[in-house]
């Protein structure tokens, strides 16, 4: 009986789970059987003789698509975790020898980055502030880099083109040849001849940009600009120095007919030239006149308050280029390519790496400054080489062979010892200035960042006899480029009221005047 009821429990229990499908077997034990009218109902359907087949929907593309994705989705979702687990099981275990090679290294990275956690709230834990951090940084920098590009992109960039020649070129007596540009008024009629070496990244080309010929005239100047060796249509020279570029000028000046001293005018980084010219051929200069002169920033004369102001306007990219041009002038070459010698134009401030204050700024947005720009680097990089760059870069931070300070006017007496002291005692010593005896006049903006107004006031201090003319809120470019009245204000400071050309006169070459030519060559060979 016992069986009996734990086989009607059990049956009742089926039948309260699983409807009950009217087929009874036999031998089976018969027992009351307790059904609800639905139950019932159920049962009368399926006893029904015709049973009706269920036949399947097929199923559609789309489900097949996803089914596909899902079961793909599937696998490879296991196939990372299994690679995690392969990894973690074999190379970050104790034992692994990445993890005995980077344990010490990284535990002594994350005790000396434990200071920044000093940076986070109390209530942070640095494990997941860090990685939240993390994130945050680069999603900023990514979107910051898309903005970029999308500004780049959004104006046209103009391809470097070169002209043909059409420089007009003089033969020097080591058989290379300097190609230069002349404007203002003939040499028959010039009252005064400047000579103007470029900068970095400028030819001939630039000399004073938008200085009018009218002004030239009314003050009788003939202004000759010419290209640096291996820049413009200028041959490269093999071994250039300071020295050298002193007499390329000297050279020049007797070429042209230049037989009187001649005044030099340097801008920026071309002042080096004009620098060079004063210390190697002094006789020859009448006077200079410098606009934002670059001085070597290495100069060991000068004060730290002098070179922490320097060095505190350039960018990081600009400290660096002055640091290899110093150290190692071959790797500039990687730098060249890509920026002035890429075959595409940029601004100036992003070629140069240069920080510019709020006039330059606009300046070098104006389409007649971008227009000159793009002419003056086109003609500058047109033999398509880096050599003269990297020359022209060394020069500026390297041993000039002098320093500024043999440039201050000195009286130095012949002798020395108890006889020269006995002939001052009885005034027979003679004595004779030293230094460059002309003057020499400086325009420095005090907003100027390319050349800091602390080089200014170096040459100042080591040379008084120089005179320096301060602008407020003037920059590199803004008192030198497309200024008439600053032009005008310049040649009225260096060579008074304008008096205009002189009155020509033509008169046969004699044959002292031939061989006075002849002694200015042979002394420039020399």
């Amino acid at each position: 009986m016992a069986d009996v009821a734990v086989a009607k429990s059990w049956r009742d229990e089926l039948a309260s789970l699983v409807e009950d499908s009217g087929i009874r077997f036999a031998g089976e034990i018969s027992a009351p059987t307790y059904s609800t009218p639905a139950f019932e109902e159920k049962r009368s359907v399926y006893e029904s003789p015709a049973i009706e087949e269920v036949v399947a929907e097929p199923e559609s593309f789309k489900d097949q698509i996803e089914g596909f994705a899902k079961a793909w989705g599937e696998m490879l979702l296991e196939l990372i975790r299994g690679c995690r687990d392969v990894v973690q099981q074999s190379l970050l275990t104790e034992e692994s020898y990445i993890v005995q090679k980077t344990k010490g290294p990284l535990a002594e990275a994350s005790r000396r980055l434990s200071v920044l956690n000093e940076f986070l709230p109390e209530d942070r834990d640095p494990v997941h502030a860090w990685p939240v951090i993390f994130f945050v940084f680069i999603l900023a920098m990514s979107a910051l880099s898309v903005n970029s590009k999308q500004e780049t992109t959004g104006k046209l960039v103009k391809e470097v083109y070169i002209h043909p020649p059409s420089a007009t070129r003089i033969l020097l007596p080591d058989g290379r040849h300097v190609a230069y540009h002349e404007m203002g008024v003939p040499s028959n009629k010039a009252r005064y001849s400047v000579i103007a070496p470029h900068g970095f990244l400028s030819s001939r080309l630039g000399g004073i940009p938008g200085v009018k010929v009218s002004l030239l005239e009314e003050f009788g100047i003939r202004l000759v600009t010419y290209d640096l060796p291996g820049f413009g249509e200028s041959d490269p020279h093999p071994e250039r120095n300071l020295n050298s570029s002193a007499l390329d000028m000297q050279y020049l000046a007797n070429a042209l007919g230049v037989n009187s001293k001649f005044w030099v005018l340097g801008y920026s980084s071309g002042a080096i030239h004009a620098w060079a010219a004063m210390k190697f051929i002094p006789d020859r200069v009448a006077g200079v006149a410098m606009f934002s002169p670059f001085i070597n920033p290495y100069e060991s004369s000068m004060t730290k308050e002098e070179m922490r102001g320097t060095w505190n306007k350039w960018t990081r990219k600009r400290k660096l280029t002055y640091y290899l041009a110093r150290r190692s002038p071959k790797f500039l070459d990687y730098f060249y390519r890509r920026t002035f010698l890429s075959g595409k134009h940029g601004q100036i401030d992003k070629y140069m790496s240069l920080s510019l204050g709020q006039k330059d700024k606009a300046l070098i947005r104006e389409p007649t400054f971008e227009e000159f720009w793009h002419r003056d680097v086109e003609e500058s990089i047109r033999q398509g080489s880096t050599k003269p760059f990297i020359e022209e870069a060394s020069l500026q931070v390297s041993n000039w062979g002098f320093s500024l300070v043999d440039l201050q006017v000195q009286e130095k007496c012949s002798g020395k010892g108890i006889l020269s002291w006995l002939k001052f005692g009885y005034g027979q010593v003679r004595c004779e200035l030293t230094g460059f005896l002309g003057p020499v006049h400086i325009w420095q903006g005090l907003d100027d960042h390319v050349v800091p107004h602390q080089m200014t006031d170096y040459v100042a201090r080591i040379l008084p006899s120089v005179v320096v003319h301060k602008l407020p809120n003037e920059g590199h470019f803004s008192y030198f480029f497309f200024c008439d009245e600053c032009h005008r204000q310049t040649f009225l400071t260096i060579f008074g009221s304008p008096q205009g050309p002189l009155e020509e006169s033509i008169e046969a070459p004699t044959e002292e005047d031939g061989e006075q030519e002849a002694a200015n060559l042979d002394l420039a060979a020399e």
